[in-house]
């Protein structure tokens, strides 16, 4: 790992980590003190990064974004029963250029998922994501990216590219890796019918707030589809927040959001999560560490139940519809559920022979009365694409 791209944890935060408990999560944290000195990454399967840029954010650029008040609150916060280690490397400090910190972000990135660490990066403004997500071209790969966001974070231009206008880089920029994006939480007057219509063109997934208010359990399967996790904190509501700038009277509330964190953390697709626009305020520090300690709580509970891959620990059902039978596999580990979408020959070589797809318990029940869920529609759409 190229450790010149980072920069250690500031002095005040490793002063107050010395006063903390010992059973606190910042006193079990390998971390970076000292230039030059990174910790090492044996044994490690979590490393928190904090990235200084926000120049795609604002028009008076001030230099600096202070990640130190989230350290603070989570350092301070009490692990669970966990068996993962986790080291903190410190900061990639914002480069020359915007392209400079895209690239830092992107090599650290790259060499952390070869070595099958879950890169944790606390920004910073979410176009970071796009350095997040490049960073998989050295593992030649296809890429689910999953955005808790109010916005899809397009834009008109695919040169444009900002904190909330991303997406249309990763979507139209070669090397094209992405297989699937899902938006959750999006608010519909945020956004263009237009972008909408684009969403439903592409086959795309995407999730109203007040549906996923309604049953937050509703997006569980599609973090257990996700490499990576995009998190932009604005997406909570204002009141959640202390008022932080650039915030919205709705949103998600605290304990949703860090349900989806945990939902984020316990799938075992999940390869990178970052958390972004993470505001100024004390209220907005605390819960971004909530939601970052979730999200380590649940990797630290993944169970590694895919069924190609342990076969004697699901249960098959086979539902026949009128001119198909669909396959419903439910895991003995967990109780969750997946659905097979087979391949339709010679048409889409990023599908495998069967796609399994994670899905509810509910979608099977509704095959079982003859509704089609909409999951496998679109799966087998993509494929004709």
């Amino acid at each position: 790992m190229n450790v010149d791209f980072l920069a250690p944890v500031k002095s005040l935060v490793l002063a107050h980590n010395e006063l903390l408990p010992k059973h606190s999560l910042g006193r079990s944290i390998r971390i970076h003190t000292e230039k030059g000195d990174v910790p090492g990454l044996e044994n490690a399967q979590i490393a928190i990064i904090g990235v200084n840029e926000i120049r795609s954010e604002i028009t008076d650029y001030n230099g600096a974004i202070d990640i130190q008040a989230i350290r603070l609150e989570l350092y301070k916060l009490f692990s669970g029963n966990w068996h993962s280690g986790i080291v903190d490397l410190g900061d990639i400090e914002h480069g020359n250029t915007l392209k400079d910190t895209y690239y830092a972000l992107s090599e650290v990135t790259a060499d952390l998922l070869k070595k099958n660490i879950i890169p944790l990066v606390i920004g910073g403004s979410q176009d970071l994501t796009y350095a997040m997500y490049r960073a998989y071209d050295q593992l030649e790969q296809m890429v689910n990216l999953t955005s808790i966001d109010s916005k899809f974070d397009f834009s008109s231009s695919d040169e444009l590219i900002a904190s909330n206008a991303y997406m249309s880089k990763v979507i139209m920029e070669q090397p094209n890796n992405l297989f699937n994006f899902s938006i959750v939480g999006y608010q519909t007057y945020f956004n263009a019918q237009e972008e909408i219509d684009l969403m439903e063109k592409l086959f795309f997934d995407a999730y109203r707030l007040g549906e996923i208010i309604n049953d937050v359990t509703v997006v569980e399967p599609v973090f257990r589809d996700t490499d990576l996790v995009s998190l932009d904190l604005t997406s909570v509501k204002a009141a959640e927040l202390g008022y932080a700038a650039n915030t919205s009277p709705n949103g998600f509330d605290g304990r949703e959001i860090c349900a989806i964190a945990r939902y984020a953390g316990i799938s075992d697709k999940v390869t990178a999560f970052g958390l972004f626009n993470t505001g100024e305020t004390l209220q907005s520090a605390q819960l971004s560490a909530q939601i970052l300690w979730y999200f380590i709580e649940g990797f630290n509970y993944r169970k590694k139940d895919y069924p190609y891959i342990t076969n004697i620990n699901y249960n098959k059902y086979i539902v026949p519809l009128e001119d198909m039978d669909i396959c419903f596999f439910e895991s003995n580990i967990s109780g969750r559920w997946w659905i097979e979408v087979p391949q339709i020959e010679n048409l889409n070589n990023k599908f495998k022979r069967h796609t399994l797809l994670p899905c509810t318990h509910n979608e099977y029940l509704e095959a079982s009365n003859g509704v089609v869920p909409e999951r496998w529609w679109k799966a087998y759409k993509k494929m004709l694409i």
